[in-house]
């Protein structure tokens, strides 16, 4: 009998690739202030924690304060509502994934540091062939992941003990969310991020592709 009544998707890196439109918008706000741009690949390491903390670490040093990184945050969202949806695409294989854990009557949700109406947004636009049971970007009242606050609320509204979850995701941060919310951590490697971050954050599974999910689930 299989131990999960339900999966916890992580966003970006996760179900969708999302690196370029994220890195794109940043660099158009860096160039119009006159700071160097970073290369697309360099955006692994700066998202992840939200789009305050991905400006704490995408400006130089020593022009980290405050009213910069406020000043970036609020150009930035505004870039990205204006082209968000220029290259992000969800991963090869997220498709078949999503209609194997969907016909075995599952419940999915997603929980991202993402801005909450970007991640509704992207997940209507690119994922809207199935049902999500809980879509939830960053928000208040909830504090941002690796607090397992959201995850754990989450839970309550798919009504099913933390245990029965399997939680999937990309980073270090989705690893300790897992953890500390009690699911079951699978980390991808498909995403953003590489096995020894997920191994040290306590991944209890790693999988290469998103075929390699079933096995988790029984679906296969």
């Amino acid at each position: 009998m299989n131990q999960f009544d339900g999966v916890l998707f992580d966003l970006d890196g996760t179900l969708l690739n999302t690196l370029r439109d994220i890195g794109e918008a940043c660099n158009r706000v860096l160039a119009a202030r006159g700071y160097p741009p970073h290369p697309i690949d360099a955006y692994r390491h700066l998202v992840g924690e939200g789009a305050r903390v991905l400006w704490s670490r995408a400006l130089p040093p020593g022009r980290r304060d405050d009213a910069a990184i406020d000043g970036c945050l609020e150009a930035y969202l505004a870039e990205y509502a204006r082209a968000w949806n220029v290259h992000t695409q969800p991963y090869d294989g997220i498709g078949e994934m999503l209609d194997a854990i969907a016909e075995r009557g599952m419940k999915l949700a997603v929980l991202s540091n993402k801005p909450h109406p970007f991640t509704v947004q992207c997940v209507e636009t690119f994922l809207a062939r199935w049902r999500f049971d809980v879509v939830r970007g960053q928000s208040e009242p909830f504090p941002r992941k690796p607090n397992p606050a959201s995850a754990m609320d989450v839970a309550r509204q798919l009504q099913t003990p933390p245990e029965r979850i399997l939680y999937v995701g990309d980073t270090a941060t989705d690893m300790q969310t897992a953890t500390a919310a009690g699911m079951f951590s699978v980390g991808v490697l498909w995403g953003f991020r590489d096995r020894p971050e997920l191994e040290a954050n306590g991944a209890r599974r790693i999988i290469a592709h998103p075929r390699e999910l079933s096995s988790l689930l029984e679906i296969a």
